[in-house]
């Protein structure tokens, strides 16, 4: 199961369990379990510390994880190779005592959770964003006895994603209802069944101190702008929803410069890292809601939180458009999708569509190809955008069919999922039924600046930040880079050298108002004295009375 390499890796990350496990594994007839069969009993001949028994579990092939002597609360329904590989080995190590890296009081927030939580999480082993979501969910059911998890291979337990009527992953389910769909951070999870988590969350935020510069957005310039800020030796923080921005979303990376191949999360990952090691204050879990000069500048955030900062690096990326038509919202994770990596597996032997002709469009085309029936490649031009080398190949592959000058007008369906799409022929002026089980929308992107429409940020006619050439907006101290700005091209090595410039530039703001700051921060001291005066005066009227 495991090739030579794969296996050195995995006996040198083994060396890490520090107490005895055991793996218990739920089997049948199927060549499938005699697959995992053959990778538990592998792994177990890399480490003196593993022993395997066998399992009773509802779901076959499968295979449960624990401490030795302890119940099993974290279990692998399928054979957790591809993505999931990485969070097989977590699991066994964090089993076995090794510590996890996350925030302590993170840790220590789930270690106190009430109640009963099962979760079950469906995946597919091509998608990038499940990982995520299954480590966390691992994690959370090592430290707390009160919670257990499941991942399931949804191409292995077809019969379990028909009747859940599962078309997107990941898709987790917690004692048996829906929970969530898409990638979710720890903290997003935690937070999101601890009551009052929220709350404490806000009142800590607002409660700091003025950053020097505030990166929002955790993409590679959001990354870039904290690093070069942070190198100068001020105050600096970044808040994003999520570390990697739309770079999480993106499977094979080969244009990055000195690394001839990389993967979107692992990229993301040494971001982040790499971002942590300078002392930046990360906070994430967090959209911005609308920005403002007062005597600082003010990011106030959906939570309702506000943090002040001496100057601002707006770097919040872009999202995949979407095609705004009869039947999109409806249908969105019910056949509708946007991500060909994640969710083409559960439309294997079908027919499907892709809307956009550019290169995401025909890359995903391809990708599908592979899996699928049929792929139709609709484009709205009367020429596809893409790369001739792209074109080439799809045209090459028989069941790929490309129609140009065709306008999509309705996705249709039968009410549960996805039963086709309807469209203009452009030159003839017929509306054409198609019978699809799925359409892949990848039509490019959407600015993420609506929050900063009444700031008085100018914006050009497609939403995006209007800048000069160190990165400077129309509203003194603040900053923009990378995709949510007018650079032309919208590529990671472009959006880093854009994130560095736009930090460079706030620090010189800041070198050359450093006085007028100064003088402001000293004012508000005064307000705030004169306000705390004010209230003591009163409590002592009030008392004399």
């Amino acid at each position: 199961m495991l090739d030579a390499n794969l296996k050195k890796q995995l006996d040198t990350y083994l060396q890490n369990i520090v107490n005895p496990i055991e793996i218990r594994v739920s089997s049948d007839n199927s060549p499938k379990s005699g697959e995992l069969e053959s990778l538990v009993n592998e792994i177990a001949g890399l480490s003196p510390k593993i022993d395997t028994r066998q399992g009773s579990a509802k779901r076959s092939p499968s295979m449960a994880i624990a401490p030795a002597g302890e119940e099993p609360r974290v279990s692998f329904a399928g054979i957790p190779l591809g993505h999931e590989f990485t969070s097989l080995v977590l699991a066994l190590l964090q089993a076995g005592g090794h510590p996890s890296k996350a925030d302590p009081q993170l840790l220590e927030q789930i270690r106190q959770l009430e109640g009963e939580f099962h979760f079950e999480t469906y995946i597919s082993l091509s998608c990038q964003n499940c990982p995520d979501v299954v480590q966390a969910l691992n994690l959370m059911a090592t430290l707390n006895p009160n919670i257990s998890h499941e991942m399931i291979d949804g191409a292995l337990f077809q019969e379990e994603v028909e009747q859940r009527n599962i078309m997107a992953v990941p898709s987790v389910y917690l004692n048996g209802e829906h929970f969530g769909q898409g990638r979710m951070s720890l903290q997003e999870i935690v937070d999101k069944i601890d009551t009052g988590a929220a709350e404490r969350k806000t009142a800590e935020l607002d409660a700091r101190e003025p950053y020097d510069v505030l990166v929002v957005g955790g993409g590679p310039a959001g990354a870039a702008a904290a690093i070069y800020a942070a190198r100068k030796g001020i105050r600096t923080a970044l808040v994003a929803e999520r570390f990697g921005g739309q770079v999480m979303d993106t499977v094979g990376i080969e244009n990055f410069i000195s690394v001839s191949y990389t993967e979107g999360p692992k990229l993301a990952a040494a971001l982040e890292q790499h971002v942590k090691e300078y002392g930046v204050d990360i906070i994430t879990e967090q959209r911005a809601a609308g920005i403002q000069r007062k005597k600082l500048l003010e990011l106030e955030l959906q939570s309702g939180a506000t943090l002040a900062s001496r100057s601002v690096v707006l770097a919040t990326g872009a999202r995949w458009r979407e095609l705004g038509v009869p039947g999109e919202a409806e249908y969105r994770n019910k056949g509708v999708a946007y991500c060909p990596h994640c969710d083409g597996p559960f439309f294997k032997g079908k027919h499907v569509a892709v809307i956009g002709g550019g290169n995401s469009g025909i890359e995903a085309a391809i990708d599908l190809a592979g899996i699928v029936k049929h792929v139709t490649v609709l484009e709205f031009a009367d020429t596809l955008r893409a790369d001739e080398v792209l074109v080439r190949k799809a045209r090459s592959m028989e069941n790929i069919d490309i129609i140009t000058s065709a306008q999509t007008t309705e996705i249709l369906g039968d009410g549960k999922r996805v039963s086709g799409l309807r469209y203009t022929d452009r030159d003839s002026g017929d509306s054409i039924d198609l019978e699809l089980a799925g359409v892949f929308v990848q039509i490019g992107l959407v600015p993420n600046t609506e929050f900063i429409k009444d700031s008085g940020i100018a914006l050009n006619r497609m939403g995006e930040i209007e800048i000069d050439s160190r990165g400077a907006t129309s509203l003194p101290g603040v900053f923009a880079a990378g995709d949510a700005t007018t650079v032309p091209y919208k590529q990671i090595v472009i959006s880093m050298g854009a994130g560095a410039t736009a930090a460079l530039g706030a620090f010189d703001y800041l070198i050359r108002h450093s006085e007028d700051t100064e003088q402001a921060q000293a004012q508000n001291r005064q307000e705030e004295k004169k306000e705390q005066e004010k209230e003591k005066e009163s409590a002592e009227m009030a008392l004399s009375a």
